[in-house]
């Protein structure tokens, strides 16, 4: 079999295989043999007719068709190697000859395309500000303390602001309970907000033990119909009452955190100090990535085929159609949530499709020509990484996902970090002190 490739626009283009010799006569037997079982002929068994008495019933037509059938998927593959085609979409096929003695093919065929880079070495970048400030840390600390927060009963006094109000309480609509208003031992936090606009003021002040009718008026917009903007009456009850007892920030508290190496406060700051640094530089290795690729993608020249864009969309589709699954959430239910169709949450979420593929494109361009291959030992230790974040088993994790896709996103990721790594930082502007140099003092 020879083949010829013939590259039009938009990667699109026309493989023409010719299928002759042996191999086409082969398939012309196997395709006489298959229509010969099916023929029925009076006075013999199906299939038991003699060649020459059904081949006068089936015209050579019929046998070339049924032959291509056969061939077709051994000459796509056979053009596909001989040319070096990376096909992106099925291909379609056209006859464009046929004859006992040859056959041509033509196969319309999506191809990757071609990228042409632009620079993606010594890109400038100004480097993020990873410091963690005094106020990032203080921050840090007073969460850990109100963490720590613990609930201590309240011996004296009235409930006031702030405070935890252990209530039983039961609502009455024209002195009739209505449903879901009554609760025992329920625990109010006092300017929370948890309960209806004017409840938790009337709490205010009131002392253990104590009973009260508190007058509120549902919000208009309430969920319950027949309770929006309507007057009722709680009867109340203060079984007891709480406070928030915030623990002082000492020593003491950072040896109850119970972590290695945290003896005294000031071990308790120098940790907090360098995790914020370390998710800050975290933060700004990610963000510096994404801007460097942009720029390196934006640089790059690729005509990307429609086909590519619409598998990606179906790509990103089927994503969040999993992910929803893992939540819990059927899919039909979120397009009712958000009154939209399919179509249109796939072009919502498929809107940076194109930018998607051409980031890859041009990353898998890079990495082929830098020569990034992906080492055995690299890949095993990324199925290994996948197991250990499933929590599964490593041949497990290779069923399903295969060698092959996991290598090529390896060696996408390595040409990033190329980028990232033969980047420039520039060196920030000193600050001026606004005092004139003697130079120009002398030049003025």
């Amino acid at each position: 079999m020879k083949s010829t490739w013939e590259l039009k626009e938009k990667s699109q283009g026309i493989l023409t295989v010719t299928v002759d010799g042996e191999v086409w006569e082969n398939a012309q037997k196997k395709a006489f043999n298959k229509i010969a079982k099916k023929i029925k002929v009076k006075g013999f068994r199906e299939g038991q007719a003699p060649e020459a008495m059904v081949r006068r019933m089936v015209g050579d037509q019929e046998i070339f068709y049924e032959a291509i059938d056969l061939v077709a998927n051994e000459a796509l593959a056979a053009g596909v190697e001989e040319q070096k085609l990376t096909l992106v979409d099925r291909p379609t096929l056209d006859i464009e000859s046929l004859t006992k003695e040859v056959a041509a093919l033509k196969f319309m065929c999506t191809v990757s395309p071609e990228v042409e880079l632009g620079e993606y070495k010594g890109l400038e970048y100004t480097p993020a500000k990873t410091n963690a400030t005094a106020g990032e840390v203080k921050a840090e600390l007073e969460k850990i303390r109100k963490e720590y927060t613990e609930q201590v009963a309240k011996e004296e006094g009235t409930v006031e602001n702030g405070d935890i109000a252990v209530i039983d309480f039961e609502g009455f609509k024209d002195g009739v309970a209505f449903e879901g208003g009554k609760g025992t031992d329920y625990p109010l936090e006092i300017g929370s907000g948890a309960f209806i606009p004017g409840f938790e003021e009337q709490l205010v002040g009131m002392a253990a033990g104590e009973e009260k009718d508190i007058n509120v008026t549902f919000p208009e917009e309430y969920g319950a119909k027949d309770l929006a903007g309507q007057a009722v009456v709680f009867k109340v009850k203060v079984n007891s009452i709480k406070q928030n007892v915030v623990p002082e920030l000492n020593d003491d508290l950072a040896k109850d955190l119970g972590e290695e190496g945290i003896e005294t406060l000031k071990d308790l700051e120098k940790k907090i100090k360098k995790d914020i640094q370390d998710r800050k530089k975290a933060d700004a290795d990610e963000s510096l990535k994404d801007e460097l690729l942009k720029k390196v993608t934006d640089a790059a020249k690729v005509d990307i085929p429609d086909a590519m864009i619409e598998s990606e969309k179906d790509y990103m589709l089927n994503d969040m159609k999993n992910r929803l699954a893992q939540q819990g959430f059927p899919f039909d239910q979120y397009l009712k949530m958000l009154n939209k169709t399919e179509t249109e949450v796939r072009e919502d979420i498929g809107g940076n499709a194109a930018e998607r593929v051409k980031s890859r494109l041009v990353l898998a361009k890079i990495a082929a020509e830098e020569k990034l291959d992906v080492l055995a030992e690299e890949l095993e230790e990324e199925f290994k990484s996948l197991a250990d974040s499933a929590r599964m088993d490593v041949e497990q994790v290779k069923k399903y996902v295969s060698a092959e896709d996991l290598s090529y996103d390896l060696s996408l990721r390595k040409a990033l970090d190329l980028i990232k790594d033969k980047a420039v930082a520039l060196k920030p502007e000193p600050k001026s002190s606004g005092k004139k140099t003697k130079k120009e003092e002398k030049d003025a």
